[in-house]
């Protein structure tokens, strides 16, 4: 009797943690796409911002050369600006952070986006720059942080679910297995979609940075030369917060081919 309460308690569980995330959708004020997502922008920006110090602290604060700072920032509101996320609620602003080993760039939910000088030295053109500003403000423009929240918060739900139905009074150390399995498949749910919203800021750089005067190729450069640094020891660590499939190379040709089948023009940003 009490292994049929347990099942009826994860089968409810299971159900309300889906019937939430299905049922919250909103619609994305820039793409027009339907998304699940439980936060609106503004909590979002707020969200950002409240996180933009403790992460510009993990990477030696912002960069003393704020000759480079305003150059970063400047590419990345010409991004913003051809992208059409001017006209969203986002408050977009390009930080360059004093780390010189670390190469890496993101983007908190609601518009605050970082490069590390570490990235920043090995890039060769503006190009280049504005193709990595150009994708974290498709993660920006995409939600994709605000859709892995709501993912999030589904698969633990269902990680509880199934340690639930699974645990069993007379083999209690059986449920730390459960629990460990049901863990494992939330992370691989979740890297599945992560490589998915790659993939898909990859797609939006190639048509910002073109919209914003820049050789969208530039994107295919800076794959390369991350490739080439990450046969180094540990690699760069965009390669660690960035999924990077094998055709992710071929993925942006695709693109670059899709928006220009007459060939890319040739009075674009180098």
């Amino acid at each position: 009797m009490r292994g049929n309460l347990r099942y009826v308690i994860a089968l409810l569980l299971a159900g309300f943690s889906f019937l939430t995330y299905w049922c919250r959708t909103q619609k994305n004020p820039v793409t027009g796409e339907e998304q699940h997502v439980n936060m609106t922008a503004e909590q979002e920006v707020a969200l950002g911002l409240q996180a933009a110090p403790q992460m510009a602290r993990q990477y030696g604060g912002i960069h003393p050369d704020r000759q480079a700072g305003a150059s970063i920032d400047q590419i990345g509101q010409q991004i913003v600006q051809a992208s059409g996320a001017s006209n969203s609620p986002y408050k977009f602003n390009f930080h360059l952070l004093a780390d010189e080993q670390t190469i890496n760039a993101f983007a908190l939910p609601g518009g605050q986006v970082f490069i590390t000088a570490g990235l920043l030295k090995h890039l060769k053109s503006k190009a280049q720059v504005a193709g990595v500003l150009a994708h974290e403000v498709g993660h920006v423009i995409g939600r994709h942080s605000a859709e892995q929240l709501a993912k999030s918060q589904l698969t633990q739900g269902l990680a509880g679910a199934a340690t639930i139905a699974s645990y069993d009074p007379d083999r209690p150390g059986g449920t730390v297995a459960s629990a460990a399995v049901a863990a494992a498949i939330a992370k691989v749910v979740s890297l599945r979609f992560g490589r998915e919203d790659e993939l898909d800021a990859d797609r939006q750089a190639v048509k910002y940075t073109g919209a914003a005067g820049y050789d969208p190729r530039a994107m295919i450069e800076v794959m390369k030369i991350l490739e080439q640094q990450g046969g180094r020891s540990g690699g760069p660590e965009f390669l660690q917060t960035h999924p990077n499939p094998g055709n992710r190379i071929g993925v942006l040709e695709e693109e670059i081919q899709k928006d220009y089948p007459n060939g890319v023009p040739a009075n674009l940003n180098q």
